[in-house]
Formats: structure tokens, C-alpha cells, sequence
């Protein structure tokens, strides 16, 4: 046993070591994103038309294929991992992926805790209600209803904001539901959403009934310091100039949302 003792020992230090260097939780993330060549990427997947499944039951969307084209740029792939939107975060922050791809708002709070790129969406809050209430038409009639929020998203805050008392949800599809089953009295989201969903089912049980005065930038977020955004940004200028994300815009939305609307 004296004998043996040495070499176990030196065998399990010499693994231990190697299992240390092998560690690719170490230097900024942009580095492993180089080593490896692929740029792993949270989205919830049940978001439409931003990241939804599509009828070959392959993830597509938006920002599925703005993220994919800033891959392309980057020269490495991009593998995703579909996460509810009230989780996302935390994904990220238990580095389960490197950024997260889902119209993330850029706020001050965000701004703070994460590494935001530069906006690749503009878009405009509004209220949806159920088709035969008239009882709200502005922001300001949401002091005291109910309303249908992701708990984490920016439109649960503007919700709140207003005096809303705020019933959480897992998206806008459940959002839609709770309202029309007379649950919740109105839902808030981007007009985005808000379209393509009426642009899919037709559905007269709801309609817009006020906007909510705010302007949204939506951008990819990654965690702090992550030395990702550079070169992130440096891809969007560019999908921006060679006219790629105006391509991508109008497959998915008709017009240009990449540019701020005013």
C-alpha cells in the first residue's frame, strides 16, 4: 500500500488537472465561442413570429434567423436551446447558453445586468381586450383590471406601472386564452405579436384597444462582461448596410422593423 499510494495520488491530481485545464467555463465567452465554433443561443420557441415552431416542426422566426445570419457572419453555428421566457435568464446565468435571442426590451435594469447588442427590433406597445369591452381605451384604464403578463417581461412592468394587478402567464397564446375565458381583462404586448397572431386566426373575440405610448428596442442579451457584444454589434452593422435584416424583416412582418419607426 505504501508503495501504490504515490502513483494513485499522482494519477488523480494529474486528472484533476487536466480536467482544469478542459474547463470551458474559463475566459470570456466570445473566446469559447471561437474555440468551439458554435454560439449557443436561449429562446423560448413558442413565441410567434419571433421564434416559433414552424409547420416542419423546426424552430424558425425572426430572431431565429436574425441570430443564425449574425452566426453566419461570426463563422461559427448556432445551436438553440428552448427555455419558457420566465426562465430564460436564469439559463443564462447558469450558463446553459451564451445569449439569449427573444426580443429581449432594453431597459435600464437589463442594461445594468447584462450585455445588451444594439437594437435589431422597433416596436410599439398596445392593450388587447376582449372584442365587446369598451371599458379601457388607454393606458391609463388599466388602474385596477387584471391583466395576462409573462411575470418577467417589460409589458408585465408597463402593466403594473398603470396600476394593473398582474396575473402571470408562460406566453401571449395563454395570455390570449385567460382573456377571452373572461379571467384577466386585457393582456399588453408588442404589436408585433399582437398582428401576426391576428394575422393567423382571424380571431374576432379580441381586438387592440389602446396603445400604450411606448417605444421598444429589443436587443440580444448575454451575461456581463461576456466580450461578446463587439463583435455581435460589428455583424448587425453589417446584416443592417447589406440590406439582410430589412430581408428578414419583410418575410416575416411586411416592412423594415429592424429601423425605428420615426
Amino acid at each position: 500500500m505504501r508503495r501504490t499510494l504515490p502513483a494513485v495520488l499522482i494519477t488523480v491530481l494529474t486528472a484533476l488537472s487536466l480536467a482544469g485545464c478542459g474547463n470551458s467555463d474559463s475566459g470570456p465567452v466570445i473566446d469559447q465561442v471561437r474555440e468551439a465554433g458554435v454560439l449557443k443561443v436561449g429562446t423560448e420557441g413558442t413565441y410567434t413570429p419571433f421564434s416559433y415552431q414552424g409547420p416542419d416542426g423546426q424552430l424558425t422566426g425572426y430572431d431565429v434567423d436574425v441570430i443564425r445570419a449574425v452566426g453566419d457572419k461570426l463563422g461559427v453555428s448556432v445551436e438553440f436551446t428552448q427555455t419558457p421566457w420566465d426562465s430564460i435568464f436564469a439559463g443564462l446565468e447558469a450558463k446553459r447558453y451564451d445569449l439569449v435571442a427573444n426580443q429581449v426590451t432594453v431597459n435600464d435594469e437589463r442594461s445594468q445586468k447584462y450585455d445588451l447588442s444594439t437594437p435589431y427590433t422597433y416596436s410599439e406597445g398596445v392593450i388587447v381586450t376582449r372584442a365587446d369591452d369598451n371599458s379601457i381605451t388607454s393606458l391609463a384604464d388599466l388602474n385596477g383590471k387584471t391583466t395576462a403578463q409573462s411575470a418577467t417581461s417589460n409589458w408585465a412592468q408597463v402593466a403594473r406601472d398603470a396600476g394593473a394587478n398582474v396575473e402571470s402567464v408562460e406566453g401571449f397564446v395563454q395570455a390570449i386564452t385567460l382573456l377571452k375565458d373572461g379571467r384577466v381583462d386585457a393582456t399588453v404586448n408588442d404589436n408585433l405579436a399582437v398582428a401576426e397572431y391576428q394575422k393567423q386566426t382571424n380571431d374576432t373575440g379580441v381586438k387592440v384597444a389602446a396603445e400604450t405610448g411606448d417605444t421598444s428596442e429589443q436587443a440580444f442579451a448575454a451575461r456581463k462582461d461576456s466580450g461578446l457584444m463587439p463583435d455581435i454589434d460589428k455583424a448587425l452593422d453589417e446584416l443592417r448596410a447589406d440590406g439582410t435584416l430589412a430581408q428578414i424583416s419583410q418575410k416575416y412582418f411586411g416592412t423594415d422593423v429592424s429601423v425605428p419607426t420615426n
